[in-house]
């Protein structure tokens, strides 16, 4: 028989395998879906596309300022708890946004949409699995963010088939049974087995943790460093991603954003196998620079080979691979520094962050693509992406 510590060694791959379906199915219904269904929510509203998303900015404003305090929860009442009452939100939320009668109650409704998807995403479930196995919590999430990154090449073709020969409204309608049927009774059960563990736990003196490497009276600095890093990563992810057309067409690479898109994904999964099967000592101090290193670099390498096919297409790999790594990195890099007491606070501040970044970064990039050029504004993200590289670097001088 296996000793507790063996047990506690090992990655609890079953929750690893549930959870990466439940994330496929929140990333896909509750983000990778929108784009899709967008158009035809803007009509009908009868409003212009770019309100519809400025709609879902306005909600993902909300989600991030929400964060925090929902941080505090997945430690207070514990993450899987949070995930089973956020898989019952988004259902309700996904369901009255099908049933809107009006723009207000859309948004509304949209809000709660973004405001679930912060209760059953990474966030929620990085800290369910620091909670459940926090000796191995840095492969767990390794080997959950290889699973999640097949969302969006699930979910793309799911929504635009059922798109085919529904309305957005029954697309809504049956992702919001999704949540409800498939992942509301897959955490509620992780939940159940995460406090049948607490329950036959030792002593919390005794209790499994991972202390932080980096010295308490650096800890505060540390973190301010570290976040800023990350808002910077994102800041420069989420402008890319939302303005890529556009981006490519004003470089006289408009033709190739199909193509550039479809290597986007396979680049965030094979970075994602490639730390997890040659990355395994790495620490994630290091894996963060590294990301931080690949994202500006692919925009770099867009600014430099520009109008070039091959040039978007190594674009696209390098920005892809940096992305893939920087999901792993937003779950390790804090349990690495800080520990995985008051694990869930942290990700709740983190997250608070990145989304309220990620929701203001597209309309200044379109603001700086307007004033200064496209030339000049890809300039700028790639500056903004290499102070995230510094920023990560000097972590390394606290310790």
């Amino acid at each position: 028989m296996p000793t507790a510590n063996a047990l506690s060694e090992r990655v609890p791959l079953l929750a690893v395998l549930a959870l990466g379906v439940t994330q496929i199915i929140g990333y896909g219904t509750l983000y990778y879906s929108f784009s899709i269904l967008a158009p035809d929510m803007a009509i009908h509203f009868a409003w212009p596309s770019e309100w519809v998303f400025g709609a879902l900015s306005a909600a993902l404003l909300a989600g991030g300022l929400t964060a925090p305090w929902l941080g505090v929860m997945f430690d207070r009442v514990g993450a899987g708890r949070v995930m089973t009452i956020g898989s019952l939100a988004a259902a309700a939320a996904l369901t009255a946004c099908a049933f809107a009668p009006n723009k207000a109650v859309y948004v509304v409704a949209l809000v709660a949409v973004e405001v679930a998807a912060n209760l059953v995403q990474y966030g929620a479930a990085f800290a369910l699995l620091v909670q459940i196995r926090p000796q191995v919590a840095s492969r767990s999430i390794t080997y959950l963010t290889l699973i999640a990154g097949f969302a969006s090449t699930i979910f793309w073709p799911i929504t635009t088939a059922l798109h085919a020969y529904l309305s957005w409204q029954n697309v809504y309608l049956i992702f919001a049974v999704l949540n409800l049927v498939i992942c509301a009774p897959i955490h509620e059960w992780l939940s159940r087995g995460r406090r049948r563990m607490r329950r036959t736990a030792p002593a919390p003196t005794d209790a499994p943790h991972v202390d932080g490497n980096l010295p308490l009276g650096r800890r505060r600095l540390g973190f301010a460093i570290m976040v800023a890093g990350f808002s910077l990563m994102s800041l420069v992810s989420s402008a890319m991603l939302v303005h890529l057309v556009p981006l490519l067409s004003g470089l006289g690479l408009g033709a190739t954003a199909a193509l550039v898109g479809t290597l986007f994904g396979p680049s965030q999964v094979g970075s994602r196998l490639i730390n997890m099967v040659f990355g395994k000592n790495l620490p994630a101090l290091h894996l963060a620079v590294i990301a931080a290193m690949l994202i500006p670099g692919g925009v770099v390498v867009l600014l430099l080979s520009a109008p070039s096919v091959p040039g978007a297409m190594a674009f696209s790999v390098i920005f892809g691979m940096g992305n893939g790594l920087f999901s792993i990195v937003t779950g390790t890099l804090p349990l690495q520094l800080f520990g995985s007491d008051g694990y869930g606070k942290l990700q709740g501040k983190i997250m608070a962050a990145r989304l309220i970044l990620s929701a203001v970064a597209p309309f200044v990039l379109a603001f700086a693509m307007k004033n200064l050029g496209v030339t000049s504004s890809l300039g700028i993200t790639a500056a903004l992406g290499g102070l995230s590289i510094v920023a990560l670097i000097s972590i390394a001088t606290l310790r």
